[in-house]
């Protein structure tokens, strides 16, 4: 058997975001790469250098400046971190003085401020790795400077979240002491980040020291984002990152993005040619299929075999995908009952020769029927290679619906508004709090649905929701950034309490689309009342 990663299919422990699927400066302008690539990764958020970006990082021109990037983000359902100190054409930034540094801060808020039609941005990151690039002998001591630059930020700009510090690795006491300056000044972080370069190993004891370090301080928990993660040596190599991705989820990170060691408009290697997937890329597609529920993995430890799961409880998929180790392993899944006697299980792989060369497909492994005992399996991977990444697909012997039907709310791109638990909720979670509507829209609140679909043609769409306002309510209706409609949600017996549902229909291309719901959003004047979504289905 070997090494032995157990998947607990009846353990979901949260949504699927796809928190791992982004990029530290993944797009470049000009639509670099397609979104056809991207569209299949469910990309989670992006890390997009300032507003009039200098920064040349490893030699490249300065490139992939947010606000001239967000319409390709926007098209692919990501979300935007800006990196302020990219405004900078060194690295490490070459600091200039407090004068210079804070008319950068006006010039880059007022810039985003003023770009009406963005509105996929989610934070301010203020510096990037302070525990080495700050000029402390001409800027001062960091945690003054970082009350400061919070400061002049938030003075233009009340909501937008600031991420920080972004050291380059976790450091405990410089934490301790970030935080306690931080909160005896008003100026802690929405977003808590770190980067995570160097081995996966330890990202498990990093990030429950870090809420231990939190608590002790009478912090109240922060959002975690590890914006930079994977050494060169790593990125490119499916079963490593596998590793790390499994480690992200079970942890509870919100977002993490892969580490820039290449060129822009690649998504750091994952694309060649603009438009042809590496072999690292078929495992973020794996993980992009995922849809339902992350389902509890379990490691034999902390080093070498990993992997993280999913189940979708409306087309009985348990989607597995792990790495990181050699020889012949074990994938041991319970509670698969509800899939019934016996299943098709199918096996895959994922090998990155370079950057460089195209994997037009994953590799096939094995694709056999098996009796399910007791309700559970062991799925046997033969000849693992520890640099490759592999799939284990599990679905009822009997087949399934050809193509997902049901979308999740909870598990789309969410802005400005929050993913919610209820008992009668579909899956148990749903989106709640999509109240803002402003002429600005930079603080609108919307969902961006990434669906699949066979066939060109108009589709029903049934939207689960609660709607506890008294009144009928409407949302904002657009897809693929197009012309919008409204949809109409009659009183329900409270928010929070599910069950009821309104059709509507929407007209899709054969492939991927971006369906969004909006109270308020670029090109549409807002919507009236409020409502709740728990999920979307496409018939």
């Amino acid at each position: 058997m070997g090494k032995v990663l157990t998947v607990a299919a009846g353990s979901p422990f949260r949504p699927v975001t796809h928190v791992a699927t982004g990029g530290l400066y993944g797009l470049a302008e000009n639509g670099r790469p397609a979104d056809s690539t991207l569209l299949p990764l469910k990309v989670n958020s992006l890390t997009q250098p300032a507003p009039g970006v200098g920064q040349r990082p490893n030699g490249q021109p300065p490139g992939g400046d947010s606000l001239l990037v967000a319409p390709q983000a926007t098209r692919v359902g990501a979300g935007e971190y800006i990196r302020m100190p990219d405004i900078y054409s060194n690295f490490p930034y070459q600091w200039v003085s407090w004068n210079d540094w804070l008319a950068k801060v006006d010039t880059m808020v007022r810039a985003r401020l003023n770009a009406t039609s963005v509105s996929n941005i989610l934070g301010w990151e203020l510096w990037n790795e302070p525990d080495w690039t700050w000029k402390t002998a001409n800027a001062g001591a960091f945690n003054d400077g970082w009350t400061r630059t919070f400061r002049a930020v938030r003075a233009l700009d009340t909501t937008t979240p600031i991420v920080g510090p972004s050291i380059s690795y976790y450091n405990r006491s410089w934490l301790s002491s970030f935080l306690s300056s931080a909160k005896a000044a008003g100026t802690l972080p929405d977003i808590i980040c770190w980067h995570e370069l160097g081995s996966p190993n330890n990202i498990a004891a990093n990030i429950a020291d870090y809420r231990a370090l939190e608590s002790s301080l009478g912090i109240s928990p922060r959002r975690i984002s590890i914006n930079e993660y994977a050494a060169t040596s790593e990125v490119d190599v499916p079963g490593r990152i596998a590793s790390y991705v499994a480690k992200f989820e079970r942890a509870g990170v919100e977002s993490a993005h892969r580490a820039f060691w290449y060129e822009y408009g690649t998504m750091n290697g994952l694309v060649t040619n603009n438009t042809q997937p590496t072999g690292t890329w078929w495992l973020y597609k794996w993980y992009g299929d995922m849809a339902g529920r992350m389902v509890t993995t379990t490691p034999p430890n902390q080093t070498g075999l990993d992997g993280f799961a999913s189940y979708d409880s409306t087309r009985k998929i348990v989607n597995v995908v792990l790495g990181n180790e050699a020889g012949t392993n074990t994938v041991r899944l319970t509670g698969i009952g509800a899939l019934g006697p016996s299943v098709q299980v199918t096996v895959e792989s994922t090998h990155t020769q370079s950057r460089f060369t195209s994997a037009p497909a994953a590799t096939p492994i094995s694709s056999t029927v098996y009796r399910v005992t007791g309700d559970q399996l062991l799925v046997i991977v033969p000849n693992m290679a520890a640099s490759d990444g592999y799939h284990v697909v599990v679905q009822p012997a009997g087949g399934v619906p050809s193509y997902q039907q049901r979308y999740e709310a909870e598990d789309g791109s969410v802005f400005r508004a929050q993913r919610l638990t209820a008992s009668s909720a579909s899956e148990g979670g749903y989106v709640g709090r999509i109240d803002n509507a402003t002429s600005t829209h930079s603080t609108d609140s919307y969902v961006d649905f990434v669906v699949n679909v066979p066939t060109a043609r108009t589709y029903t769409m049934t939207i689960g929701y609660a709607n506890g306002g008294g009144a009928a309510a409407t949302q904002g209706l657009a897809v693929n950034g197009g012309s919008w409609g409204t949809v109409s949600y009659p009183a329900t017996s409270g928010w929070g309490q599910f069950g009821a549902t309104t059709d509507t229909t929407v007209s899709l291309k054969a492939g991927y689309n971006v369906i969004r719901l909006a109270k308020g959003s670029p090109g549409f004047s807002g919507a009236t009342g409020n409502a709740e979504l728990d999920y979307i289905q496409l018939s």
